[in-house]
């Protein structure tokens, strides 16, 4: 007999079926541009890749058999407070998919989160179980923002509009995502790509928009309309690849990116979201994916990124950072090449 909640869960997901259905055949609300393998003149899609799109069937599925781990309701972390700039390349993880990279003279946040929760609204949603590794006022100068994609988790208006007022950075995002801040933040200062796309941020320093397997939406009628990504930053002291969020699929994304750029000093890789799999699976990678990115990436060390901040989809709380350490045992990868990153830790790349 299904419970009150399933029957509960199957109408909302029936209804955003239905909504998403009819949104699809709208115009695209962010970005016109020219046909592509990956745009279809209306949406973004992932070219030879496993579909990220969920039918009714699917959500009733995993919404009326839900079992989701219980997770704490607070993390004690230790949070640091940078210096305002380094010599060498440093990672700070403030938590989920937000970390600080500092590049000599550069210092960077990729999809800095703030806020309590991540949500299109500030009283309900996803609530933080960690404090951020860098209190807001703590941080150094900030030259340039990253945003992978507009999921409320990695693109959040709150804190951009902070980072705006105080440091004025350089904001760089997927086509179609700036119509998002610009609403937002009309003054914001920012450059969208499309994948391939370099941008360069100085005379020392590069970001090369890469591809993902993932997708992209704010709210109902807006499914795939603006792109996501991944990045590549080079700099004169390493260089970075951030994953912000992605799936695996066959693979061909991350082997492209190492044939086209070469192989990165340290691969920020998701490691969380990815329960229960056969839902996930196309948009999200779990721990054994990610080691396989790494190796796919021949990145020489990587950093667990998008895990132990949110509860936002199955897995426990620990499960990412378990399951990354039994992936790497497997295949006879110490430990200290990939780290599962709590908030506040501080890594420094030679």
């Amino acid at each position: 007999m299904f419970s009150y909640r399933a029957i509960i869960a199957g109408i909302v997901g029936l209804a955003i079926i239905i909504l998403l259905s009819r949104a699809l055949a709208q115009a695209n609300p962010y970005y016109k541009g020219p046909v592509s393998d990956h745009f279809d003149g209306q949406r973004f899609l992932n070219p030879g890749q496993p579909s990220t799109d969920r039918s009714f069937g699917e959500i009733w599925r995993w919404q009326s058999s839900r079992a989701a781990a219980k997770w704490p309701k607070s993390v004690e972390i230790t949070p640091v407070a940078p210096a305002p700039l380094q010599d060498k390349l440093r990672i700070t993880m403030v938590g989920h998919a937000t970390t600080l990279i500092q590049a000599g003279t550069l210092n960077i946040l990729a999809d800095p989160v703030w806020s309590k929760r991540v949500s299109p609204v500030s009283f309900i949603g996803p609530r933080r179980v960690t404090a951020p590794g860098i209190a807001f006022d703590d941080l150094p100068p900030i030259h340039v923002v990253l945003i992978s994609h507009n999921h409320y988790d990695h693109l959040d208006i709150a804190t951009l509009r902070r980072l705006h007022a105080k440091h004025r950075p350089l904001m760089i995002m997927p086509l179609g995502n700036d119509t998002i801040v610009r609403k937002a933040i009309p003054g914001a200062r920012i450059v969208t790509g499309d994948w391939g796309s370099r941008i360069p941020i100085d005379a020392s320093a590069t970001v090369t928009v890469t591809r993902a397997n993932h997708w992209s939406n704010r709210g109902l009628r807006d499914r795939r309309s603006a792109l996501w990504a991944s990045f590549l930053v080079k700099t004169k002291v390493g260089s970075i690849w951030f994953g912000g969020d992605t799936g695996y699929g066959d693979g061909a994304v991350f082997r492209e990116i190492r044939a086209l750029y070469g192989s990165p000093d340290v691969a920020l890789i998701p490691i969380g979201g990815y329960a229960p799999r056969w839902f996930m699976s196309s948009q999200h990678v779990d721990p054994a994916e990610a080691v396989q990115v790494m190796r796919d990436l021949d990145a020489r060390r990587a950093i667990g990124i998008h895990w132990g901040t949110f509860q936002l989809t199955d897995e426990g709380r620990e499960a990412p950072r378990e399951e990354l350490g039994e992936a790497l045992a497997r295949l006879g990868i110490g430990p200290d090449r990939f780290a599962a990153a709590q908030p506040g830790d501080v890594f420094d790349v030679d």
